[in-house]
């Protein structure tokens, strides 16, 4: 029986949480927070801590969950890792790129292993256009594009005022927001980014450090072409959509739905299955891969998603903010 722990009692640790209680070989053994009042979303006899050090002292875990803000990520994980822990975290992996090698690092050095939760990938409609694209019968991919446009209010970042900070969040709507959406683009252009021309900016007038939107160009090595754009700065959470070209094909993924697109009509091909966790830009996906990495844990031949697969994003989204204040296109990584 895998004994884990959750650090960070937010809307997502609760989410991990009932994930958690749902697997039949782990037990929740222990939660931390530095804000003793979240301690009331915990299961009754969960033992609750509000230092990490003090957890990591008095709780023999096999795994631990890290759901806290982007900026203690990293710390966090190396605490773990030193202590012979496994982790499973939330995204981003880390603040920017070089950050997250030195998180990919602790995996090679401590001899642990380290899942990151890009949960989508696991989605049905996600498996079921990656299938397709491997397969060949539509050729190569030759074009995507990636949009997400939603809405955060004023007292989002007020509420949670780490958000808007660049040194605490590592940027904007590209890391919070869209970073499942550029992380999905890549996936499908079975190809990593080579080199991209953006540009962020603010539209909102909320005083922050971060950007609310950005867009980018972006060329893969296997000669695709990309085009991403974000931004909260709509007025409502809309349907994030990508968009395929084959060189014998279309396809369109919009929110839980895939889509093949034949002269301009859409025929459904797939949809999402499973309960949302939390909230639907979540996903139903957390349980899926949560298992998956607890059945490797147990020496299953299970595949999970690695730390160093989260860099391209990460990159990617460095190169955009070069790109930005350059005003030219720059390479990846």
């Amino acid at each position: 029986m895998i004994r884990t722990a959750v650090i960070g009692l937010g809307v997502i640790g609760g989410v991990h949480i009932s994930a958690i209680r749902s697997m039949k070989n782990a037990v929740l053994a222990a939660a931390c927070d530095i804000d003793a009042s979240k301690k009331d979303i915990i299961p009754v006899g969960v033992n609750f801590y509000k230092d990490i050090d003090e957890l990591i002292l008095k709780e023999k875990l096999d795994a631990a969950h890290i759901c806290l803000p982007h900026f203690l990520h990293y710390p966090a994980a190396k605490k773990l890792a030193e202590a012979g822990i496994n982790i499973f975290t939330e995204k981003p992996l880390a603040l920017n790129a070089e950050e997250g090698e030195k998180f990919c690092e602790l995996e090679k050095k401590h001899k642990v292993k380290i899942c990151l939760c890009l949960q989508n990938r696991l989605n049905t409609t996600t498996e079921a256009l990656f299938r397709l694209l491997q397969s060949g019968e539509y050729g190569k991919v030759t074009g995507i594009h990636g949009s997400v446009a939603w809405y955060r209010s004023k007292e989002y970042y007020e509420a949670g005022p780490w958000r808007g900070i660049m040194a605490e969040s590592g940027g904007g709507c590209m890391i919070n927001q869209a970073i499942h959406t550029l992380d999905l683009m890549q996936y499908f252009a079975q190809s990593p980014a080579v080199s991209v021309k953006g540009n962020i900016s603010q539209v909102l007038d909320y005083n922050l450090e971060v950007e609310d939107t950005a867009s980018a160009r972006i060329e893969f090595e296997n000669g695709a072409v990309g085009f991403f754009s974000a931004s909260i700065a709509n007025y409502k959470d809309e349907a994030v959509n990508i968009s395929i070209r084959c060189e014998k094909g279309e396809f369109l993924m919009s929110d839980d739905k895939l889509f093949i697109v034949n002269s301009g009509k859409q025929e459904l091909l797939a949809v999402n299955t499973g309960e949302y966790a939390g909230k639907q830009v979540y996903g139903s996906s957390h349980a899926v891969l949560i298992e998956r990495f607890y059945d490797a844990l147990e020496g299953k031949d299970s595949a999970y998603i690695h730390a160093e697969e989260g860099l391209a994003s990460l990159r990617l989204i460095d190169a955009i903010r070069r790109s930005s204040e350059s005003g030219k296109t720059v390479a990846v990584g």
